[in-house]
């Protein structure tokens, strides 16, 4: 018969054990990932919202949302535990270290897909399930298997990453329209100089795994720093679309001019220099810049 020490102890392995494999759970969903899908389609519910709030509906079209993404997220990393066993910051994840069967992460990533597709299906609308479904089969079935082949990947990469914002516009306004586009648009393009950052600082993993970015392909980094530059160029005006269809006004407007030309004179800097510490600023920036912006154009709703 144990004695209440072991009792004790017994149990705090347990909690102890219990916590780690939810932590690994958890992991696999891409937690900052889904920080920035939770906020891109809640800002878009919001701005897309023809009239008062439905906390309710918009709390089911963010957690379907988030549902797909963490699922897709985990399903990513079933089909790439064997490459991100080979880069240094990736090879601890739950995969790769062996904390979690490709079987049971397979499952979780499809019953978390299938639930947040349901959910959006059931309580929000077609258009934003449409949408969602489109996100899933983009990210898994045409970017993944695309990253081991061109550098082209990234671009494909970002429509996905783009879509949460959409999702949100559609689930409240109903359908898709200007404002909407506009503000996949604007993560779009965000998020190329955002990933031509982290390709330049993360150059030697992705050789190591064979992925043919940008940087590994050709290490003078002269494309990944134009790209970088084109990109935040073309977001400059892009994010002025919101004030010049009547979605926010002019504060708005005057923020996005200033985030704008910091994230492009940062990504021209980049360019220039091509060095981790440009990179790192760029990189930096970026995480910076749309938040800001969000709050912005959301406090600044016409």
């Amino acid at each position: 018969m144990k004695d209440g020490r072991t009792a004790v102890a017994d149990d705090v392995r347990h909690d102890s054990t219990f916590s780690r494999t939810v932590g690994d759970y958890v992991a696999l969903t891409k937690p900052r990932l889904n920080m920035l899908v939770v906020a891109t389609s809640a800002a878009g519910y919001y701005l897309g919202a023809p009239g008062p709030l439905n906390l309710a509906h918009m709390a089911a079209a963010v957690v379907g949302t988030t549902l797909v993404a963490g699922g897709a997220a985990a399903l990513n990393q079933v089909y790439e535990r064997d490459t991100d066993a080979l880069m240094l910051r990736t090879r601890m994840r739950p995969l790769p270290d062996g904390r979690v069967s490709a079987f049971d992460a397979r499952m979780f990533g499809l019953v978390l897909s299938a639930a947040g597709l349901v959910l959006l299906g059931v309580l929000v609308n077609l258009q934003a399930t449409a949408l969602a479904l489109t996100t899933l089969v983009v990210y898994l079935i045409v970017y993944t298997p695309m990253k081991r082949r061109s550098s082209l990947a990234t671009l494909v990469g970002a429509v996905p990453g783009a879509l949460p914002p959409l999702i949100g516009w559609a689930a409240s306004h109903g359908g898709l329209s200007t404002g909407g586009a506009a503000l996949f648009l604007i993560v779009f393009l965000w998020q190329i100089p955002h990933f031509m950052a982290i390709a330049w600082l993360y150059r030697d993993d992705y050789g190591k795994a064979g992925f043919p970015m940008l940087p590994v392909v050709e290490p003078d980094g002269r494309r990944t720093g134009r790209q970088a530059v084109a990109y935040a160029a073309a977001l400059v005006p892009a994010s002025l679309i919101p004030t010049a269809i009547g979605l926010s006004g002019a504060v708005y407007a005057a923020f996005a001019i200033v985030l704008g030309a910091a994230l492009l004179w940062l990504a021209i800097r980049f360019a220039a220099m091509r060095s981790d510490r440009s990179a790192s600023w760029l990189f930096f920036s970026s995480i910076t810049y749309l938040p800001i912006l969000w709050i912005v154009m959301m406090a600044d709703k016409l």
